[in-house]
């Protein structure tokens, strides 16, 4: 594993910041609105598979793919299912405010409340770019970690839908240069 040095971080979290604030908090406690062209509810799995142009809505955080399963704990509260994971696949982008992350895979931990992108990640926020194999953001803290590979060592990761097995990489992108006079 390769150290990054701080400058590099403390660009990268620029990056990732959302809207004004580094330090502004995703509401994960908002409720998740969705669209699909086709939804198949498994019940004694406790999950569903939204499948043909899916689209997730929580608060100012949107989430689109090709097909997503949804789990959830088995719970309900107010008559809704208390949703746990959210694995996404397919031509994944996440957009938040000033900022869009698009990949292969993604998985919402909505307990943990961190989105885990693999395969082929690029983040952007204003003329700021950013590519790798992983990305990991935190929605209460804004803070997003790239990785030049998606995995650790030798192997692969799978997520709904495939499996990424990108062992190498580096982290890559472009930084914008204020104007000067």
């Amino acid at each position: 594993m390769r150290l990054i040095p701080s400058s590099v971080l403390l660009m990268l979290s620029a990056v990732a910041a959302t809207g004004v604030s580094a330090q502004r908090a995703h509401n994960s406690n908002a409720p998740i609105d969705f669209g699909a062209d086709h939804i198949e509810l498994q019940d004694k799995a406790n999950r569903a598979v939204l499948s043909g142009g899916v689209s997730v809505k929580q608060a100012d955080m949107t989430l689109n793919s090709a097909r997503m399963t949804v789990a959830y704990t088995g719970e309900v509260v107010g008559g809704n299912p208390q949703v746990s994971r959210l694995d996404a696949s397919g031509g994944v982008t996440v957009r938040r405010p000033d900022q869009t992350a698009k990949s292969q895979y993604a998985i919402y931990d909505l307990n943990r409340r961190v989105i885990t992108m693999l395969g082929a990640v690029t983040l952007t926020q204003g003329g700021n770019t950013v590519n790798g194999g992983r990305l990991t953001m935190n929605l209460d803290t804004g803070r997003a970690v790239i990785d030049g590979s998606s995995v650790r060592g030798s192997g692969g990761a799978t997520a709904s839908g495939g499996t990424v097995t990108q062992t190498g990489g580096r982290v890559t992108g472009t930084f914008s240069v204020p104007k000067r006079n």
